[in-house]
């Protein structure tokens, strides 16, 4: 446990002496920072007992920090809450020193912002009370909105208020259901819980279906807001687009895999028949947005937009996965969370790096260059082909395992785990695939390859308007700032490119620590979707049953 406050703690010590050091220290001081927080979670890591068995570890303990109604500071990891939490504290680094030389003015106040960001992100997959989760979950909002807002892009403001009103609206229905359930724990119990496993188990038996639906309901709405899913997703694309760099990497990478975790950790297993009852309209919003939000991306001209877009694709493919309700699709849609934030955040970097060098993000003014940038090319490529699933990287796995999951979801299957999908949305989803792998090989082939495409201006002059990036290229060891990557480029981008094909090739100790997990989060479902199979013809045939004894009274009439 002290490993775990420990890379909790040292970001928001880091971001503390920030504040009173020298300007010009900042960036190194956030550098040491967020590898000392990756280094002190990799050594919990490495001593973790419970990868095989899906058990919390360490136990939660009973320091409360609000002890009139048992509210406790009890942290504690699972595996997927590790390895997503160790997906944060991977690309937090990066993000930090990738921003070098793009971030040029109030440099204090952005690295400060950033420890914080990332400390509240890492409390939110440690938290096993349900309200210090909401701390850290909600938290992220505060850093996110003044990175955003400071150094973002032109439409920074408008991005910022309405990236606020979405995700604070959206956490209102997450509080106001949790408070609901330590409510009913306690007037059913007469003791204060805010225990995940806790309040969980007594949801998911204690609570009737029909309150379970609206408790599901409830907390589909507020994670919905964070994943985000379609029509609640309109937030992301804006707040991507008008982000520094990094702030896109990191609202790719784990911002928005804490709505997906969200669902996991605490929708599925509170409320098990509000979600089997809810799983089918679920499943049809993921589908219409994984088509939708491709088709968008068919047309888009700003390649980062076009990246934004195509996460809300992304990630209805990873939540249909998880609403197909068996091992398959579920352990899929962990997988997912994590090869998204790799890849996807990946691609926002090789942007951002773009960027720096031109200040254009618009194809129709910028192209080919791979003519300049060869090995910035060769990136960009192995990233593209890592999103839109090649075999052999790591989004192929992912994906697969979500569709198949999606495809053998049917009342009948012989898993032992029926379902309520089956080919008809696994085929919807497998369009949409096609259309992301159309999608992403036109951004290739615009913006790497063809004939080379610059701006008119010299690269020195006005940009696009945000604020902090450096717009003389410095650092980067050319006269007109447009070389090929640095050393220091590199040297982020090849981390990310190693797991992403170590995971391709061998994916097999993830999906072993993450089965467990699935398997006690899914435990109640093969009985729900029963129940909820068998409420269906029941239904159908009381509506056919009403006309059928209102004919003989027409008759009699006659």
């Amino acid at each position: 446990m002290n490993l775990i406050w420990a890379s909790i703690l040292i970001p928001v010590v880091t971001a503390a002496v920030i504040a009173v050091a020298n300007a010009r220290a900042a960036r190194s001081l956030a550098a040491l920072g967020s590898l000392a927080s990756l280094g002190a979670l990799a050594a919990f890591a490495w001593q973790f007992p419970a990868w095989a068995t899906g058990a919390v570890f360490p136990e939660p303990c009973g320091c409360a920090w609000l002890a009139s109604i048992n509210a406790t500071l009890g942290v504690g990891f699972d595996s997927v809450s590790l390895l997503l939490a160790l997906l944060e504290a991977f690309l937090i680094p990066i993000c930090v020193i990738g921003s070098w030389t793009a971030i040029s003015e109030r440099q204090r106040e952005y690295y400060g912002w950033f420890m914080l960001l990332h400390a509240s992100i890492l409390l939110a997959f440690a938290a096993r009370d349900v309200l210090l989760f909401y701390v850290g979950y909600e938290f992220t909002l505060v850093p996110l909105l003044f990175i955003i807002a400071i150094w973002g892009g032109p439409e920074r403001r408008q991005a910022a208020h309405k990236l606020f009103l979405y995700t604070f609206l959206g956490s209102l229905f997450f509080l106001g259901s949790i408070l609901f359930v330590g409510w009913q724990h306690h007037a059913s119990t007469g003791l204060w819980s805010w225990d995940m496993g806790t309040l969980s188990t007594f949801a998911s038996a204690r609570l009737p279906a029909n309150t379970q639906f609206w408790l599901f309901a409830a907390l589909l709405a507020g994670f919905a807001v964070k994943v985000p899913l379609f029509p609640v997703h309109t937030w992301l694309p804006l707040a991507h687009n008008q982000a520094p760099t990094a702030g896109s990497v990191i609202l790719a990478g784990t911002l928005l895999k804490l709505g997906t975790y969200g669902i996991f950790r605490l929708a599925l297993p509170m409320a098990p028949e509000g979600g089997a009852a809810l799983a089918v309209l679920a499943s049809i919003l993921c589908t219409v947005a994984v088509v939708y939000a491709a088709l968008i991306c068919w047309v888009q001209t700003d390649a980062k937009k076009l990246v934004a877009y195509s996460s809300v694709s992304h990630l209805g493919i990873c939540m249909l996965g998880l609403f197909a309700l068996n091992p398959i699709g579920a352990q899929g849609s962990v997988l997912y969370m994590i090869n998204h934030g790799l890849s996807t955040g990946a691609l926002f970097l090789l942007i951002g790096m773009a960027y720096e060098r031109y200040h254009v993000k618009d194809m129709d003014q910028i192209g080919g260059l791979a003519k300049r940038m060869p090995v910035w090319a060769f990136f960009m490529v192995f990233f593209t082909m890592s999103s839109i699933g090649l075999p052999g990287l790591n989004g192929f796995v992912g994906e697969y395992l979500c569709l198949f999951g999606t495809y053998i979801a049917t009342g009948d299957a012989s898993t032992g785990y029926p379902g309520l999908l089956g080919p008809g949305f696994a085929l919807v989803a497998g369009t949409g695939l096609i259309l992301g792998a159309m999608y992403m090989l036109l951004l290739v082939g615009r913006y790497v390859f063809g004939p080379l495409r610059e701006p008119k201006d010299d690269g020195h002059g006005k940009h696009d308007g945000s604020h902090g990036h450096d717009s003389h290229g410095a650092g980067h060891g050319h006269d007109d700032g447009r070389g090929d990557l640095t050393g220091r480029e590199v040297g982020l981008l090849v981390p990310l490119a190693l797991v992403c094909l170590f995971i391709g090739v061998y994916p097999k100790p993830m999906l072993q620590a993450i089965g467990p997990v699935v398997g006690r989060t899914l435990a109640p479902y093969p009985a729900a979707v029963e129940r909820t199979l068998k409420s269906q013809p029941q239904a159908a045939e009381a509506a056919k049953a009403e006309p059928k004894q209102a004919e003989p009274k027409e008759d009699d009439r006659g």
